[in-house]
């Protein structure tokens, strides 16, 4: 009797369908090797186990063959549309680099450099770019130059009032200054008036007055009909000049 016709679903006990997974993969295997080597067949094979163990293989290795798989899955349309993308990207680059390159020649012209191959035209307008920039460098160094000279003005003006101002704080201060020292100096006169004044004699005889400082050399001239023993008169509080 052969064997009956397998049923074809999830076998439920768990070591019977570990042994079934181990004997079908190993010849799932098999038969993938068998066919890359009778047909020439580029082949790969990827299995995982219900418990996520990998078993693989390629009969020409498993990243080339996954390479050339993504390669043919791309359809005509996203190859076309790469293909647009790729040549627009090429053409911006080299739009840029033609750009790049006429800059730097007008760089290298303007300095006065690989003006060889230059027309008369092309000269004559290299020329009028030159003055155009020379007078619009004048232009602009003028009025930074006036800007300057105006702001000076300003600090002159400005200056200016301070030292008005100063000026006119200090002759105030002077003035009250020199009130003060007048006003003190009056106030010492006026002491040293009162100090030195000799005060007038309340009877008819000298004697009796009160001793006073004179500095200076003076005559004493006594009054008609008084006479004064010469001792009185030696013993008087008079200084002569020459003793000072």
């Amino acid at each position: 009797m052969g064997r009956g016709r397998v049923e074809l679903k999830r076998i439920e006990n768990k070591i019977n369908r570990q042994v079934t997974f181990s004997k079908r993969r190993n010849g799932l295997l098999k038969k993938a090797y068998e066919l890359s080597v009778l047909c020439d067949a580029e082949v790969a094979l990827i299995v995982f186990s219900s418990r996520g163990k990998l078993y693989e293989f390629g009969s020409a290795g498993m990243n080339k063959t996954l390479e050339r798989y993504q390669r043919c899955c791309y359809t005509p349309q996203d190859t076309s549309a790469a293909d647009r993308e790729t040549q627009s990207w090429y053409q911006e680059v080299s739009k840029l680099k033609a750009k790049y390159e006429s800059l730097q020649r007008s760089q290298r012209h303007l300095l006065g450099e690989d003006l060889g191959p230059l027309s008369v035209k092309e000269l004559q307008n290299l020329e009028k770019q030159l003055e155009g920039a020379l007078s619009q460098a004048r232009q602009r160094k003028t009025q930074i130059m006036l800007e300057q000279m105006e702001e000076l003005r300003r600090k002159e003006r400005y200056l200016g009032d301070l030292n008005k101002q100063l000026k006119n704080k200090l002759e105030a201060e002077g003035h009250s200054s020199l009130r003060a020292i007048q006003c003190s100096w009056d106030s010492t006169s006026v002491v040293g008036n009162n100090a030195f004044t000799t005060h007038p004699s309340q009877s008819n005889n000298p004697m009796d007055c009160e001793p006073t400082l004179q500095i200076g050399y003076h005559n004493f001239v006594p009054p008609e009909g008084t006479a004064i023993p010469r001792s009185v008169a030696g013993e008087s509080n008079f200084i002569h000049g020459w003793v000072l």
